[in-house]
């Protein structure tokens, strides 16, 4: 269907318009003569298709050749699709997070007909003239730095399974990403590079914040000696609490797969939930009677299903507070509401004897009666409150806040929580047990390990008009969490998988440069003066792009067709034994 408010609407085949230079004549005074005439079909969002005629002219004294500016600024050279359909799609597919079928059918609206193929192409299109034209603004972003005081580098990567690592390197005072690279592994001669990369681009910066990977500890220390570098706080702490009680969660986990509780619970309550639907009002009944304490005029039946209903509704709820294991612990509180379901059936069955309550708690027997099960729960509980204690001192990832990764503590006064810190360390090596507790004395060693990159004054720095200020490194690497977490979010909503690994084999390393697209002061500083991305685009050579495109596309390393069919056969591995033995 066509519409009629696209300039499309109008025509029945695509018009035919005429470019030409837009001088009148040679800057050396001589005459234009065409030497070549050259067509193409070309698709923009405010013309539509069309059919570009352009006139490329040569001067008759010093033979300087010259082309249509303003057809080079809607379209690249070789290429059908304008600036601003490539940046339509670079936003609805990294910001709006939208599917192919959905950017086809956006574009289709406008009557442009365009195929998924053509989508993903344009995507990486738009990521590679993304990245050149951030890089080519990279003095002045340092500029811009630099007069503020500097930067504070903060580093982190994402990685899913055996997949490729993504690190991103971004200035936590501006909310710059600064840099982007895709790493086999986090190994130091891998990350060394990149952080060149950004120190010769972006400078020195007047500190560090990353995790505990040994892999960043080196590479930092080689290419920024003597920069302040941290730890970040919540890496820190994630790593002590996986270390303290990681096995015992992991054996709760896996008793209760073992058992297979959750199914068994669900199908308990799709059949209790048949006898709730069959009388509506109950449950607003048996809701009023427990808020008053009375018992509803209701059968013993329909309060003990809809009683059963509620407690493993209850013991099956979702409850955490965004911070991930083992911050957040649900296997073990999922465990703990069904010991204390199982108790309160107990009880009410020591009365009130019905058939409802005595399958469900036959079901929950298996769970209490696992030795095991009770054993980790007993032992992680205990250590549990040690890790407790520590995150307090440390003030991070509060257990009441409802801010999750949100949370990054830069309120706290550094000082305080280093003599919070202190006095937990003191506190647990001062008990008898504490030598014979090899998991405390690991606890204690990896603060002493990392003690003087967990705590930092704030830095005094000089900005570019001769005054100082104190810039205090942020405790944390949740910027980067955040955006992670993110991308993550957008990549599920756009492909409904769940899986990172193929998307990180497949995507571009400077990807994560679009989340700069929302940050008004680096478009400030990107646009330079011009009013639109597409004219910015409009300005990178063509040629760069295209052969960065083509060294991009070389760096997945997929398998020629030629191999790929080769390989796909059963019986490749004899047939290729048998052509080499034929051959000596």
């Amino acid at each position: 269907m066509i519409n009629l408010g696209s300039p499309l609407g109008f025509f029945p085949k695509p018009p035919v318009i005429d470019f030409a230079p837009e001088l009148g004549c040679c800057q050396c005074g001589g005459h234009f003569k065409v030497y070549k005439s050259r067509s193409k079909p070309v698709v923009t969002l405010h013309l539509g298709e069309f059919i570009s005629h352009e006139r490329l002219v040569e001067c008759s004294c010093c033979k300087k050749r010259y082309k249509s500016e303003q057809l080079s600024g809607l379209v690249s050279k070789r290429c059908k699709f304008g600036y601003d359909v490539m940046v339509h799609v670079g936003n609805a597919l990294f910001l709006r997070h939208c599917s192919q079928g959905q950017v086809i059918d956006e574009l289709a609206s406008r009557n442009i007909c365009i195929s998924a193929s053509e989508i993903t192409y344009l995507g990486k299109k738009f990521i590679i003239y993304l990245s050149l034209a951030h890089y080519q603004r990279a003095h002045a972003i340092q500029d811009r730095m630099r007069h503020r005081g500097g930067y504070i580098l903060h580093l982190d990567g994402t990685c899913d399974g055996n997949g490729p690592v993504l690190m991103s390197g971004l200035d936590s005072i501006s909310e710059i990403v600064l840099g982007n690279i895709k790493l086999p592994s986090e190994k130091a001669e891998e990350i060394i590079p990149f952080l060149e990369n950004i120190r010769n681009l972006f400078g020195i910066p007047i500190a560090i914040v990353h995790d505990m990977g040994r892999g960043i500890l080196k590479a930092v220390a080689a290419v920024f000696p003597g920069t302040p570098d941290f730890i970040c706080h919540f890496h820190f702490l994630r790593d002590i609490g996986k270390d303290l009680f990681g096995i015992e969660y992991d054996l709760i986990r896996s008793r209760l797969k073992v058992h297979g509780i959750r199914a068994i619970l669900r199908r308990r309550t799709r059949s209790l939930r048949k006898t709730i639907d069959s009388s509506p009002k109950a449950a607003g009944m048996l809701k009023i009677g427990v808020s008053s304490d009375q018992l509803p005029a209701l059968s013993k039946d329909m309060i003990a299903a809809i009683g059963c209903y509620s407690l493993i509704q209850w013991a099956m709820r979702d409850v955490h507070n965004g911070y991930g294991f083992p911050f957040d612990c649900p296997h073990l509180g999922f465990a703990e509401r069904l010991f204390t379901v199982y108790q309160e059936i107990t009880t009410i069955s020591n009365y009130h004897s019905n058939a409802i309550f005595l399958k469900l708690k036959k079901e929950l027997q298996p769970i209490i009666g696992d030795i095991n099960l009770k054993s980790a729960m007993a032992t992680m509980k205990i250590k549990q409150e040690k890790f407790s204690e520590l995150r307090q001192a440390m003030r991070i990832a509060p257990e009441n806040s409802t801010k999750g990764l949100n949370y990054d503590g830069t309120d706290d006064d550094i000082g305080d929580i280093e003599t919070r810190v202190r006095q937990f360390r003191e506190k647990i090596t001062s008990e008898l047990s504490f030598s014979k507790n090899t998991d405390y004395v690991k606890l204690a060693a990896q603060i002493d390990k990392y003690w003087q990159k967990l705590f930092c004054d704030p830095i005094k720095v000089y900005t570019s008009d001769g005054g100082t200020i104190m810039q205090q490194p942020q405790r944390t690497n949740n910027l980067l969490e955040r955006f992670f977490r993110d991308f993550k979010r957008g990549y599920r909503k756009k492909t409904g998988n769940n899986s990172m690994g193929k998307m990180l084999q497949t995507i571009l390393a400077d990807t994560p440069l679009v989340k700069n697209l929302q940050n008004p002061s680096y478009m400030e500083l990107l646009l330079n003066g011009k009013p639109t991305l597409e004219e910015v685009f409009a300005q990178i050579d063509t040629q760069e792009a295209r052969n960065l495109m083509t060294s991009k596309d070389q760096s997945n390393e997929r398998v020629p067709k030629p191999i790929q069919k080769m390989i796909n056969q059963p019986a490749f591995p004899l047939t290729l034994r048998n052509i080499l033995l034929s051959a000596i």
